[in-house]
């Protein structure tokens, strides 16, 4: 089965993004949390715990009266939200015949109770599900959202709940020097020649990886050339200093690496001679985090890695400083996504 071009962009709710289940009404049988793990969900028809079969997912009580389930997560970075999975894998005879998604778009760090009270807006109106299956709900809104709540009727189990979409980063945490890579900021990859063992999507994810699964594994390469990776900045920036690190990458890291930066905005990405060199070919250690700094004078928009001749990589960061004009329209850009209720309460920071 084919899956949906959105699936393509970010997992928004991920908890290796920082995503969190901040609220579920019941979760008698399997826990909230479970929802947005990064991990494909297992089954093990022989466990059964006090309560009944163990289901790696959400699983609420069945419902004797007339109302619904719902739970509520915190996206790990707020962004457009393009398309919706509701994974019902495993959950064969106890999944919810019907969903709906809403979200909000809320400012700070609030409670529940006032996560509770927020503008919510249905962007998946109630739609039938099928069970263990992969749901998937295309979003024509183009908001910018922190929170989203998926009801589920009457009740039953889901495994994973992936919310993808554009990360659209709060321009107030972008001044001075920051990690223009960052998944969190925008950052995303758009290319790669190898993700065999796992994608290079995983580098730029938050905090440090905690095991060799984390990070990048291409297959060993067995012929000629290199393994590279392409990222779209998370805007435009003056790249100051680099970390490769290889931490967990014992046997298999690569023995070097070189960086390279194009400018999308005025030459294009596909034409080799559009990539200017920003760290030379450099030997690389195994099992260690390396910092470069880098004398770059021009903005760039995208960077290429490329590892020699293959072997992983646990985290890339690129620290840096957005230029003038991305920063402007880093600001208006999230300007525009924020709902009206939301510009309300930070008017203070309209675009001039």
């Amino acid at each position: 089965m084919t899956s949906p071009d959105f699936t393509a962009l970010s997992d928004l709710a991920s908890r290796a993004l920082g995503g969190s289940v901040s609220e579920a009404n019941d979760e008698l049988f399997a826990q909230r949390e479970n929802l947005i793990k990064a991990e494909a969900p297992f089954f093990d028809p022989s466990d059964f715990g006090h309560k009944g079969k163990v289901y790696d997912g959400w699983e609420t009580r069945r419902r004797r009266d007339d109302g619904h389930d719902y739970a509520i997560v915190r996206l790990g970075a707020a962004g457009i939200i393009h398309g919706i999975i509701v994974d019902t894998a495993h959950f064969k005879g106890n999944y919810p015949p019907f969903i709906s998604i809403e979200a909000a778009s809320i400012e700070g760090y609030p409670s529940i109770e006032e996560v509770m009270k927020a503008d919510w807006q249905t962007i998946v109106e109630k739609s039938p599900a099928e069970g263990h299956a992969a749901n998937a709900y295309a979003v024509a809104d183009r908001h910018r959202w922190t929170h989203v709540r998926l009801s589920i009727y009457p009740d039953g189990g889901v495994a994973r709940l992936r919310v993808h979409g554009e990360v659209v980063p709060d321009p107030r945490f972008l001044d001075g020097t920051v990690d223009l890579l960052a998944a969190e900021n925008g950052g995303r990859l758009v290319g790669c020649s190898d993700a065999f063992y796992a994608s290079p999507a995983n580098i730029i994810l938050p905090g440090r990886a905690r095991n060799m699964g984390e990070g990048w594994e291409n297959s060993r390469r067995r012929g000629g050339g290199n393994d590279f990776a392409v990222f779209s900045l998370a805007a435009a920036g003056i790249p100051r200093h680099v970390e490769i690190d290889t931490s967990y990458y014992v046997g298999n890291a690569p023995g070097w690496v070189r960086l390279s930066t194009a400018d999308a905005r005025t030459a294009d990405i596909a034409d080799e001679s559009a990539w200017t060199e920003l760290l030379s070919r450099t030997a690389v250690q195994p099992d260690t985090r390396h910092r470069f700094v880098l004398d770059a004078t021009e903005a760039a928009t995208h960077l290429r890695l490329d590892v020699y001749p293959d072997g992983g990589l646990s985290r890339l960061r690129l620290f840096g400083d957005l230029d003038a004009t991305a920063l402007s329209e880093t600001r208006r850009t999230w300007w525009e996504a924020l709902p009206q209720s939301h510009q309300a309460l930070v008017a203070d920071q309209a675009p001039r």
